[in-house]
Parts: C-alpha cells; structure tokens; sequence
C-alpha cells in the first residue's frame, strides 16, 4: 500500500491514533483527510474508510483496515490470506477481533502468526470451546487461548449457621485436601462468625504544589471542604461514596488517599472516575497544584504497605471460632496446647523477627490466592489481600481453642472484571454470591468477602496441626509428588486431556 504523509493532528473523530512522534520528527502537512476521499467518477479508486494513522514511524502512513487492498473484506479471506496480511502491516496483530467481526477466529489467527513466528506448538494451550466475547474488552489482548487450572472444593464450612463449598482453583497438591481437614474442625465444633468491620476501596493521587505552606493549606482545605468533595465524587457513580479523605505531606507532595464504597464492584475504577472529577474541583481552588499521578502508592495497590494493614483497603473483615479439643484430637491429629505454642513461635514471634508487615499468618495467601483465581478477581491484589493475623488461645479452662483470623484488605467484587467469565462466574453461583445484590448493593461483595476470611481460617488450623503434629512433608509426599500421567494417558480419559 502506498504511504501517505499527513500531520496527525489532522485526524478526524472516526480515525484512531497512537502517541504522536517527538516534536522534531513531525511532518509538514501534505494532504488533508478529506482531499484523500476519491470522486465517484473513478472507479478504480476506493473511498477511504476506518482509517487508521500511523505515526509510530517517522512519516505518519494511512492504512486501510476494513478491505483488502483489491476490496475484499477480510472477513470474507481465508485464514492464510489473513495471517499474510498481519505479517506485511495491513491489519494489527491486536485488531483482528475489530477486522473480522469473529472472536474466535482472530485468536486462531493469533495462535497461527505466533507459531510462525516462535516456531513452537501451542497444541497443549486450549482456545476451543469458550466464548470470547467475554474477554473482549475487559480481561485480555492479544488473546490465544486460555489457561487450565484445576479447581477443587474444599467443605462443607459452617459460616454464621450456612454451610458452603469453597471453590479453589490450584496447582498445589494438598491444598484443597488440607483447607477440607480445616473445614471439617470448624464445622463439627459449630461453625465459625465471619464479621466486616469496614468497606472502602482506597486510591491516592500525589499532587505537586510549590512549597510546604500551601501543601498544608491544601490539607486544611480538604478536611474543611469535605462534603463539596464528596459531592463532586458521588456525582460521578450511583454507588460510589465518598467516606474519608487522608492527606499525608512529603516536603511540597501531598498525598490524598480518598477512600470509598462501591456496592458490589471491587471498586478500583470507580474511585478512579471519582477521584479525577475531585481533583478538578482542587485545582479551581489551588490552581498552582499539577497532578503528578492519579495513584502515588499511598492507596496501596498490588504492593505490601503498612497503611494498608492498619487503615484497611477494600473489606476488612474478622473470623472466629471455637474448636473443640476432641475435634482437634480426632479430626487435626494434635493438641490446643502444641497449636497455640506453634501460633506464638511462629505466626507471632517469627513474623516479628522477619519484620513481616501482615505476616503474621502461617499461609492465608494460598487460600487468598484459590479463590480469587476460581472467582474471577484480580489476583495480584493477593499481595495486600493476603495480609492476615491469626490468633489462637486456649479457651473453657484449656479444653478447646479460640482461634480467629483478621485481614484487613481483601479487594474482591461479583461484579465486573473477570467475575463475568462463564467459570469464574459459575463460583460466583456456588457460593450464592453471584452480580449485583438489587435490594442491598454491597452486600453479594461483603458476604464473598467474609467466606473467604473463614476459609482462611480453615487453611491456617490445618496447616498448623500438620506443622505441630511433623505430618506436613509426609502428606505432601503422597499428594504433591504423584508421577504425572503420560500424555498418551491422560487423552485415553474418557474427558480427554483437557
């Protein structure tokens, strides 16, 4: 295809553009768009349509997505005939989807230019039998399939006089196995509460600001104006509300972590959207603030962080109970007295020694971590949903235990995101939590929230007793280091390999 040279400013609404070039590679302008349209008296010549400028290079060029350079629309090619024109530019390799109108096919497209390309097989990562219209847009790009992760069911649990099965999607032998052992002490000594103590998704712009008079002005001016903040903020949501806004000044930055809640969502965009429209209502009051960044890693997302850990991020919840000291016998091969000495040791003191910020857990990440992999959440937020402390006491003169787990900031959602995607959303059912809760906005994430806070504490008594009583490696061994299935078995399976 001939290349055009025109300025990217030029564009017009119906044309898609990437980040101009530096100022010193610009180009004059040659042509504008609409001198680029052909009269119909030329039949040879085709109207420009769903252009598209280039301006990654040094001259900006014009393609055509839509057709063919002879005009047949690449739907209507083969897959041959499409894949040539992925590797010679004509269309993006992230367009395909927009190309041909068939989810499906541009990811067998994909998978095809990339095999040419690595010169590797992708026989073993499955792309039939899935709807990809629910990914589109939402979950991924450049997709070539999907990944396969077991998913078991550790249960029944006993959370506040319910009984649930709770879905774990892993690659860790034992695991499902060792979170059904905790389950089962819970639930034949009564059940657990499970509590939510707070709600609110949290994101924290950095603002610049000339000195630290008027940083400390603007933190003044915060805490005074609130409810014009928070009206600015609401504004932008049916169910995001404001709750509370901290300031914290470094010098002449200041950090202001608005905190949120957001019904049933997760909640990252929505305080996005809100915080964006409270920044402009700051600026009209400071107009020598600049906005550095939206996040400056005070909310804190997808790090470790000690704000996190004692103000809380997303829902902070509490789960207790207490086991019977012959279920502990029977049911977790060990004592109250050997658990709470290893709780201390461990949990406690050992997390201390290591300067743990929300450590103080023997493993609520790999339950954490399960779940939200088998219920579509965002699965590096593991990393500040995972902090957790557990306690456990001798109770009733020493006879039983009082064990209970605190996680101040699990970030999880039914709704949005990968909550949508057909298995993750089927969890969703499984556990009775499923969308939007039409009467109580809120309540479908609260209640997830809780039941993962008490299979956490079915995963923490387990792997205590198998730590207290020396049977952690011996179970491992016999569920963890199985000889895998040959290939040429595992496709006699009446399932086949997949």
């Amino acid at each position: 295809m001939e290349a055009i040279s025109i300025s990217a400013c030029q564009a017009k609404s119906h044309s898609t553009y990437t980040r101009a070039p530096a100022p010193q590679q610009q180009h004059q302008v040659v042509y504008d768009l609409k001198m680029l349209k052909t009269k119909s008296d030329n039949p040879s010549s085709k109207p420009l349509t769903n252009s598209t400028i280039n301006t990654e290079d040094s001259t900006p060029t014009v393609s055509i997505h839509s057709k063919h350079p002879k005009g047949k629309k690449y739907s209507q090619m083969s897959d041959a005939e499409v894949q040539d024109a992925v590797e010679s530019g004509q269309i993006k390799f992230f367009d395909l989807e927009k190309e041909l109108g068939d989810e499906f096919r541009a990811v067998k497209i994909r998978r095809n230019v990339i095999e040419s390309r690595s010169k590797q097989s992708f026989t073993n990562l499955p792309y039939e039998h899935f709807d990809y219209r629910t990914v589109l847009g939402q979950c991924c790009e450049n997709v070539i399939g999907y990944a396969t992760v077991p998913v078991g069911v550790a249960g029944p649990l006993l959370v506040d006089g319910k009984e649930y099965y709770i879905p774990m999607a892993t690659t860790e032998g034992c695991l499902v196995a060792s979170a059904t052992r905790g389950c089962k002490a819970i639930t034949q000594s009564g059940g657990c509460n499970a509590h939510l103590i707070a709600d609110g998704m949290c994101r924290a712009p950095v603002l610049g600001v000339p000195d630290a008079k008027t940083a400390l002005a603007l933190k003044t001016w915060a805490e005074i104006n609130f409810d014009k903040l928070a009206s600015t903020f609401n504004a932008t949501s049916r169910f995001a509300r404001l709750v509370d806004v901290q300031s914290f000044i470094a010098g002449r930055k200041v950090y202001m972590r608005f905190k949120c809640t957001s019904g049933d969502a997760m909640g990252m965009n929505m305080v996005g959207k809100g915080v964006e429209k409270a920044l402009e209502l700051i600026q009209r009051s400071f107009p020598s603030c600049s906005i550095i960044s939206l996040s400056g890693n005070v909310c804190t997302d997808k790090k470790p962080s000690a704000i996190n850990w004692i103000e809380g991020r997303g829902k902070s919840v509490v789960c207790d109970a207490v086991i019977k000291g012959d279920v502990i016998k029977s049911v977790l091969k060990t004592t109250v007295d050997a658990l709470v000495e290893l709780n201390y040791a461990k949990n406690l003191l050992g997390s201390a020694v290591a300067g743990s910020i929300g450590g103080q857990n023997a493993h609520a990440s790999n339950i954490v971590t399960s779940i939200f992999l088998a219920t579509g959440q965002d699965v590096a937020q593991n990393v500040e949903s995972s902090t957790c402390m557990t306690l456990m006491e001798p109770t009733n003169d020493g006879q039983d235990l009082y064990v209970s787990v605190t996680l101040p900031s699990l970030e999880v959602g039914t709704i949005g995101g990968g909550t949508q995607l057909p298995a993750q959303s089927a969890m969703l059912s499984l556990l009775g939590v499923k969308g939007s809760d039409p009467e109580a906005p809120g309540k479908n994430a609260a209640n997830l929230a809780r039941i993962i806070g008490a299979a956490v504490m079915a995963g923490e008594l387990s792997l205590m007793s198998a730590l207290s009583s020396g049977a952690l490696i011996k179970s491992h061994m016999k569920l963890n280091r199985r000889e895998p299935a040959t290939t040429e078995l595992a496709s006699s399976c009446p399932a086949g390999g997949q």
